[in-house]
């Protein structure tokens, strides 16, 4: 890679930064998300001068950083995120504490005053040390710029230490703290005069090689577990009634190794929506998706008590499984996580694996090949007849219901969406509607979700980042985003980057007109006061601001209506959005409705 400083002013404060950026380019990030600010304009330029790093406007810090999560999240790769100094960087905040909880790779760049204008009323002022707490993996105040070989050195390898450090594992955010004094423009600076460019690059390295990296930084993944512990896993999963359980993730390769696993000890799956088995190309006759209505009754959960539970990554959106775990507590809980988490929220756990989930899967499976296939299982058998029966109970109890449904939106989706399309869905109800009601499919389908925080904030700019990691990657697949109307509302200005980078995006937005799950909670019980405190009716007309944004509106008044306007959406490209109106009441008497359906259908199972 060749030397941009050739082209830059003989500046000490832009000979640093855009050293710090060449090595950024060099460590392998290839976007950067960034908001105007005044002091941060010297990231501002050498960004903008990059020639291999592109550079994403936003006007907004919080849907900034929520962009920068989703293209991060959508490539498996660092993405970069900078703003100028002061509540600018708190505004990072939400995002930040989410990449932390998901292990996206963020690196981010906070601007800030120069030690002697901290703590003393300079403007836009405010302590930004470690403004992130114990939600970033590591955090520096940089020093101050200086164009001297010791300080170009040190800025050089910051980059590539700060950048290796987003992804090693466990993966997450850094957080480095850049103070600039003024003049923060291109403008020469008073003092000694810079060595020429090539000069300052010829001595940075020092004889080596500047095609590479100034520090090459390699990681090791987690340790494959010792033959003994394998051995003793093989022994324990001898028992008959096992389940394996894959929560939220998004490795394309455990969906591969894991089936044979399932296959060789005879146990079903149960895949959350979010797993990235649902519909996975596999062979899906053991992978289970309508747990969530089943365990939830006791006409099935009470009858079928587990011996082992194999659980990948984090605990599944699903609640009923969780309280199925918690009515079982003497059950073996053996929880694999590729992060070094402790994913455990029940505290019943009685082995913490932290390996690599495929290669586990593997080497498992190769410890158990001399031992006796299982026979045909009542056990198994019984879960996937509770499955099926479950599915073909609920997708034709809905085809009956007058009103629209909630919970019918994925079913309608898994229809439409195309092959290798992107469904990002946000949480509160959304999320337990794509549990209960996507199925499993031949067709790949990636699913995403913000579900570190489980937060309503930032989730049209997540949306957005992703559908921008599918225009640089030249796939031309849609990304669709299901949405509440709260939610909506707090990301409205995320709708911004739609336009301004001409990203394909089309938005179903459920407009419960406020806060849908809450009727759902013990809170529905006690009506004094509910609507104000919980419901939240807003009653906002969300089609003049899509307007406002360059989107394309459709209330969606059938089914009919509904199928048409998504196609278009996906087919036509840019931004739209296709609204669904509900009412809360009705919606939470079509989901008890269907339970008691499921429920009479299960209590035939043997």
């Amino acid at each position: 890679m060749q030397s941009q400083e050739h082209l830059r002013p003989q500046n000490a404060t832009y000979a640093y930064v855009g050293a710090f950026v060449e090595e950024l380019a060099r460590a392998g990030v290839h976007h950067v998300v960034y908001c105007p600010g005044s002091r941060s304009t010297p990231l501002a330029y050498i960004f903008a001068q990059s020639p291999h790093i592109r550079a994403w406007l936003h006007v907004d810090e919080r849907s900034a950083a929520f962009f920068a999560l989703g293209l991060a999240k959508a490539l498996g790769e660092t993405v970069a995120l900078f703003c100028t100094s002061g509540t600018a960087a708190a505004n990072f905040f939400p995002a930040v504490v989410e990449a932390h909880l998901t292990h996206v790779p963020l690196l981010v760049l906070t601007a800030d005053r120069p030690h002697e204008l901290r703590e003393s009323g300079a403007p836009q002022a405010i302590d930004q040390n470690r403004l992130f707490g114990t939600h970033t993996k590591w955090f520096m105040d940089v020093a101050l710029p200086e164009a001297s070989q010791p300080a170009l050195r040190y800025i050089r390898a910051l980059a590539h230490r700060a950048s290796a450090l987003t992804h090693a594992t466990p993966a997450g955010p850094v957080h480095l703290n850049m103070p600039f004094r003024e003049p923060l423009t291109q403008d020469p600076q008073p003092g000694a005069p810079l060595p020429p460019p090539e000069e300052r690059l010829t001595t940075a390295w020092q004889g080596r090689d500047n095609a590479l990296p100034y520090t090459a930084v390699h990681e090791a993944p987690l340790g494959r577990l010792p033959e003994a512990t394998l051995s003793m896993l093989a022994a324990r999963l001898q028992q008959p009634r096992g389940l394996i359980v894959v929560g939220p993730g998004t490795d394309p390769t455990l969906a591969s190794a894991l089936i044979p696993l399932a296959q060789k000890l005879g146990y079903p799956i149960l895949a959350d929506p979010l797993s990235q088995l649902r519909c996975a190309p596999i062979d899906q006759q053991l992978v289970l998706s309508s747990y969530d209505a089943f365990l939830r009754l006791n006409t099935f959960a009470e009858r079928y008590e587990p011996e082992v539970v194999l659980r990948f990554g984090p605990m599944p959106v699903a609640k009923p499984f969780l309280l199925y775990l918690q009515h079982y507590p003497s059950c073996q809980q053996i929880v694999i996580d590729g992060q070094g988490d402790w994913q455990d929220p029940t505290h019943l756990s009685s082995m913490m694996l932290h390996t690599e989930p495929a290669a586990f899967c593997r080497d498992l499976l190769a410890m158990l090949i001399d031992t006796e296939a299982p026979e045909s299982s009542s056990w198994l058998a019984a879960w996937q007849q509770a499955d099926q029966l479950t599915r073909q109970a609920l997708h034709t109890a809905i085809q009956d219901f007058a009103e629209l449904f909630e919970g019918r939106v994925f079913t309608e989706l898994a229809e439409l969406l195309p092959t290798e399309a992107t469904l990002f869905v946000g949480n509160s109800m959304p999320v337990r509607d794509l549990d209960t009601f996507f199925w499993c499919q031949p067709r790949p389908i990636r699913v995403l979700a913000n579900r570190g925080a489980n937060g309503i904030d930032g989730v049209i700019s997540s949306a957005l980042g992703t559908s921008a990691a599918n225009a640089v990657q030249e796939q031309p697949v849609p990304t669709v985003l299901v949405i509440g109307d709260l939610s909506f509302f707090h990301d409205l200005n995320g709708l911004l980057a739609a336009r301004l980078h001409k990203l394909n995006l089309t938005i179903v937005l459920v407009n419960n007109d406020g806060g849908g799950i809450f009727s759902f909670l013990p809170q529905a019980a006690q009506p004094a006061h509910f609507e104000e405190l919980f419901g939240t009716p807003t009653g906002l007309d969300f089609a003049p601001v899509i307007g406002m944004y360059g989107g394309r509106y459709c209330l969606a008044e059938d089914w009919n209506s509904f199928r048409q306007a998504v196609t278009t959406g996906i087919d036509q490209g840019g931004l739209h959005v296709v609204e669904v109106r509900t009412e809360r009441a009705s919606n939470v008497a079509m989901h008890r409705q269907l339970w008691q359906v499921v429920d009479k259908v299960l209590k035939d199972l043997a």
